[in-house]
């Protein structure tokens, strides 16, 4: 198979989202599950659909000042108030590496938004760093995710808080109450949207993907973009346009309720009740 090519590039995706990857591939994501997460890592699928080793993680450099700068113009250039890192990979793979990114783009007139599993930590010279940017941090996290994952997804959104704009983006199911562990599911999932500052977007799983075949999600075919696809979500409302028109914007357009987050013990209380096999 191909192998991410280590030039960092702007590139506009199909949602119309400009993302600057410091990392393809997503090595972590893939050991932790045999197709990443939840067994149906959208990226992971695409990357196959184009030959590509999702498997390895690839970290990637400006190849020169020149480079750099001209990387920095298209960002100032761009119509959307924001840039993507996390779209086709993980900054959190290598927090250094992705740090040593921003600071070359950190005069850039956009904000940075980062999409992260959080798959390692920022230290705390890192988190000092991030209040002197404009980013917007999005951790990812689903009701789905097992709780050791869960637990510390959690932990790092709150550490964030008094750093930089936090955001925890829920990959939200529409869960089957009738079904014992879709219930259990369906009452983590309550108590993650029970957080300040929360970002709904939803799973777009394949028709073979084992929540569906245990009957543990309810699915629908939806209208994504320009193609119908399978859709599983929590509310009908949920936004599923091109970028561009999302009143969100991957949450730099909410405004916080709390700078910092106090304890939520309703979510440990689930999964003290639930553990996943």
């Amino acid at each position: 198979m191909k192998e991410y090519s280590s030039k960092i590039s702007l590139i506009k995706n199909r949602r119309g989202i400009y993302c600057l990857d410091t990392t393809m591939g997503c090595k972590k994501g893939m050991s932790n599950e045999k197709g990443g997460c939840y067994n149906d890592c959208y990226a992971s699928k695409s990357a196959l659909r184009y030959g590509f080793n999702f498997n390895k993680t690839v970290l990637r450099f400006f190849e020169n000042e020149n480079h750099r700068r001209s990387i920095v113009n298209k960002i100032n250039r761009i119509k959307l108030d924001f840039v993507r890192i996390g779209c086709s990979g993980d900054p959190s793979e290598n927090w250094e590496h992705t740090i040593n990114i921003l600071k070359g783009i950190d005069k850039c007139n956009k904000q940075i938004v980062i999409i992260t599993r959080h798959w390692t930590l920022l230290n705390q010279e890192q988190l000092f760093y991030l209040s002197t940017i404009n980013v917007c941090i999005n951790t990812s996290v689903s009701a789905l995710d097992k709780s050791n994952l869960l637990k510390n997804s959690i932990e790092q959104y709150q550490r964030l808080k008094p750093y930089c704009k936090s955001i925890l983006r829920i990959v939200s199911c529409n869960f089957n109450q009738e079904n014992k562990i879709g219930k259990k599911y369906f009452q983590i999932q309550n108590e993650l949207f029970d957080n300040e500052d929360t970002l709904d977007t939803v799973f777009r799983p394949s028709k073979n993907n084992k929540f569906i075949l245990d009957n543990i999600i309810n699915v629908s075919i939806n209208k994504f973009m320009n193609s119908k696809i399978i859709i599983s979500k929590m509310s009908k409302s949920v936004y599923t346009g091109m970028c561009g028109t999302c009143s969100e914007m991957c949450g730099i357009n909410i405004q916080l309720k709390n700078k910092i987050h106090p304890d939520k013990p309703g979510i440990i209380k689930q999964l003290q009740l639930f553990k996943k096999k």
